[in-house]
Parts: C-alpha cells; structure tokens; sequence
C-alpha cells in the first residue's frame, strides 16, 4: 500500500478483491475498518481538520486492541468459534499497521525522545511521550512504552 495514497481507497480496493474472492471475514473485517475511517473523517470535516496517517493508524490500532480484548473475554468464557472471527479480524487489521517495535528499539526511542524533548524528571513524561507518539505513530504500545519512558526518567 502506497504512503501517499489515502488508507480508505487502499482498503475500498482490497474490499473489492475480497468480494470477488468470497472470503466473507476478510470483507467484514474491510467493512468496519472503512467505517471507522469513514466516521473519523467526518468528525474531523466538520472540525475543519484533515485525518492524517496518524490518525489513521491510531484508529486501526485501537481496533487491534478492542478485538485482542474481546478475544480474551470469549476464549476465558470458552466460545472458541467467536474468539477465531476476532482473531481473523485482527490479521486483516494488521496488514494495515506498521511493523511493531520490538521492546529494545523502544527503549531507544525513548531515550532519543527524552535526549530530544530536554526532559529531566517525570514531570516531562508527557512531552516525551508525545515525541515518541509523533515519530513513531501505530509502531509500539504507547501504554507500555510511557512505562518504559517513566522508568528512565526514574519515576
């Protein structure tokens, strides 16, 4: 996919193919993402604004989490065959999120960040944060890595 190309018409295409094919979850899992898109991109028209790629993974990030919880929830409750439709939503999601951040690169990241930001004490953990948020935007687990960004700045 294209970086300068809007995710939307990414997904809309890949919708297409998915139809033609017959795979119903990898079209289900298409539908929601364009509708999350779709309503991200009004709320931010009728601000004035524009959705930027941040923005987008941000939303597609949220998605993972939402369904890796869901999916928890039914296989503690043992309704295997609902946990699955998360999961394959979760891979289809996926292929649109960069790559991770293993917990090494964010620990570097981070003391990049806080080299960068001139932060010194907890109290500028959110300025890092949002350094790290701003060059690293859907490639690690910002609840984790403020953690780790809270630990090096000894709090």
């Amino acid at each position: 996919m294209p970086d300068s190309a809007p995710l939307r018409d990414a997904v809309a295409q890949l919708m297409k193919e998915a139809m033609k094919g017959g795979d119903k979850v990898r079209v289900g899992a298409l539908r929601l993402i364009m509708a999350a898109l779709k309503e991200r991109e009004i709320e931010a028209r009728g601000a004035g604004k524009i959705v930027s790629r941040a923005d987008e993974l941000a939303i597609l990030t949220k998605m993972v989490k939402s369904r890796q919880e869901s999916a928890a929830i039914y296989a503690g409750a043992g309704r295997a065959e609902l946990a699955a439709q998360e999961n394959a939503e979760i891979a289809v999601i996926n292929e649109f999120l960069p790559t991770q951040m293993d917990e090494a690169a964010v620990i570097a990241a981070a003391k990049a960040a806080i080299a960068s930001t001139g932060a010194a004490s907890v109290r500028d953990m959110g300025k890092v944060v949002n350094a790290l948020k701003a060059a690293h935007p859907g490639q690690m687990d910002f609840a984790k890595a403020s953690a780790i960004v809270k630990g090096l700045l000894g709090g």
